[in-house]
C-alpha cells in the first residue's frame, strides 16, 4: 500500500503509538512509507521494544501532543488515535474522562481546523449487553438506546455520540474521520497490557507445558461453561482495516471492526493447544463476583456496514490467527 497524501503532508500521529494496537498501526503505516510519529509513555518497563524496530520520525510524551501539532499540522496527513485507558475495570472515573473523552475530543477539534484526518479508536464495549445488538449505526436515537456496562465503554460511547452529533448538526468536520469499533483483539506486541492482555496469551504457558489451563465457568443458563462467546479479531486485521482507510480518504463513519462470527472461549483455548501440538485440558472455576454483573457473555460485529464501504479483505478464523501468532512469536519465546 502506498503513501496517499495531499500538498505533501508525508507524516502520520500515532497516539498510544507504543501500545498493543498503537505499535502494530505505527510498524505498518512506517512500512507504507509513512513518517511516523508516537505519542505515549513508556515508563520503566520494557514497552519501548514494541517500537524497537520500527522506523520513527518521533517520539513524543501525550501531554505534547496538542503542542506538536500545532507546530507540525503542515505535515501531518492523519492521526491513527489509539492512546486511551483500556482498562475496562479502571475505577478512576475522572482519569477516563481526560485520557479518553477529552483527549479524543481535543483531537477532533485540532483536525477539524488544521484539516488532518482522524482515525480513533472506539469500542465494541459501547454495546454493553449487546441486547440491543452490535449494528454499527450511527443514528444518535440508535447511539443513546446502548449501555455499556462499565466507565470504559461509557467513555468511548461518549466520544461516539459527540462526534455523531457534529456530523448530523452538520458543523465543521476532519476531512475524513472514522470512529472503530474493535471486538477483542489479540495479537503480538500486548505482553505489556499484564492483566488486560488476551487469553491467548495468558494461557500459552501452560498449554504449551501440556498442563489444564483454566477458563471461566458460565453463570447463565443459556450457555454452558466455557461456551462463552466472542468476537476475537487479529490485530493485523484491525491494522489493515485502518491501512484501507488511510488509503480510501472518501470513507468517514464509524465502524465495526471484528471477524463477524462469535467463537467460545473453549474453542479459543482448544486452538491454542493444538497450535502448541498439545492435547486440550482444560478445567473451570468460578467467575469472580465482582465482574458477574458486568460480564458479556455473546458479542459478534455486524461487518455490513464496512463491507458496503468497500472493505472486501478477508478477515483471518480464529485457528488461523492463532497458528500465525504462536508459531511467529509466542512458540518463539518473543517476549511481545
Amino acid at each position: 500500500m502506498s503513501v496517499n497524501s495531499r500538498d505533501g503532508r508525508d507524516t502520520i500521529l500515532v497516539t498510544g503509538g507504543a501500545g498493543f494496537i498503537g505499535s502494530n498501526m505505527a510498524r505498518a503505516l512506517a512500512a507504507d512509507g509513512w513518517r511516523i510519529v508516537v505519542a505515549d509513555w513508556f515508563g520503566t518497563g520494557r514497552k519501548w521494544l514494541n517500537v524497537a524496530d520500527i522506523r520513527l520520525d518521533d517520539v513524543i510524551r501525550p501531554e505534547a501532543t496538542l503542542a506538536w501539532l500545532e507546530e507540525n499540522h503542515r505535515r501531518v496527513e492523519a492521526i491513527v488515535h489509539m492512546g486511551a485507558i483500556s482498562a475496562t475495570t479502571e475505577a478512576d472515573v475522572d482519569l477516563i474522562v481526560e485520557r479518553n473523552i477529552r483527549a479524543t475530543l481535543d483531537l477532533w477539534v485540532l483536525s477539524t481546523r488544521h484539516d488532518i484526518r482522524l482515525i480513533y479508536a472506539s469500542s465494541a464495549a459501547t454495546y454493553g449487553d449487546g441486547k440491543v445488538g452490535f449494528v454499527d449505526d450511527e443514528d444518535p436515537e440508535h447511539l443513546a438506546k446502548l449501555k455499556p456496562l462499565n466507565a470504559y465503554g461509557w467513555s468511548k460511547l461518549a466520544v461516539d455520540r459527540r462526534i455523531m452529533d457534529d456530523v448530523r448538526a452538520g458543523r465543521a468536520t476532519p476531512p475524513q474521520w472514522a470512529g472503530l469499533k474493535f471486538f477483542n483483539v489479540y495479537g503480538p506486541f500486548e505482553a505489556h497490557k499484564d492483566d488486560m492482555r488476551s487469553v491467548i496469551h495468558k494461557i500459552f504457558p501452560t498449554a504449551a507445558a501440556g498442563e489444564a489451563v483454566t477458563l471461566f465457568r458460565s453463570h447463565d443458563p443459556n450457555y454452558v461453561d466455557g461456551g462463552q462467546l466472542r468476537d476475537f479479531v487479529h490485530v493485523a486485521d484491525c491494522v489493515d482495516v485502518a491501512r484501507w482507510l488511510i488509503g480510501s480518504p472518501s470513507v468517514s463513519g464509524i465502524f465495526n471492526v471484528g471477524t463477524g462470527k462469535a467463537r467460545s472461549f473453549a474453542d479459543l483455548a482448544r486452538a491454542v493447544f493444538h497450535a502448541a501440538g498439545r492435547e486440550p485440558v482444560i478445567d473451570y472455576v468460578d467467575m469472580p463476583e465482582q465482574i458477574r454483573n458486568a460480564y458479556q457473555y455473546f458479542t459478534e460485529a455486524d461487518m455490513t456496514k464496512l463491507r458496503r464501504a468497500g472493505y472486501n479483505a478477508d478477515f483471518r478464523s480464529l485457528e488461523d490467527g492463532i497458528q500465525s501468532y504462536v508459531g511467529d512469536y509466542l512458540a518463539k519465546g518473543v517476549a511481545l
